[in-house]
């Protein structure tokens, strides 16, 4: 049977880094590089960029 093709990830807040996390998934064939995607920040009260991580 086939492996998938998506993998899952963890995105963090690159302005306050340890303050917001989320998980998300990602084709692995398609996206090679980091995603970087606007989420919310709750303790900054803000939207923000958040990159992915190991």
């Amino acid at each position: 049977m086939a492996k998938g093709d998506r993998i899952q990830i963890t995105l963090e807040c690159t302005e306050a880094p340890g303050t917001s996390r989320y998980t998300t998934t990602k084709n692995r064939r398609n996206t090679d590089d980091r995603l970087e995607l606007k989420k919310y920040n709750p303790v900054l009260d803000k939207h923000t960029i958040h990159r992915e991580i190991k």
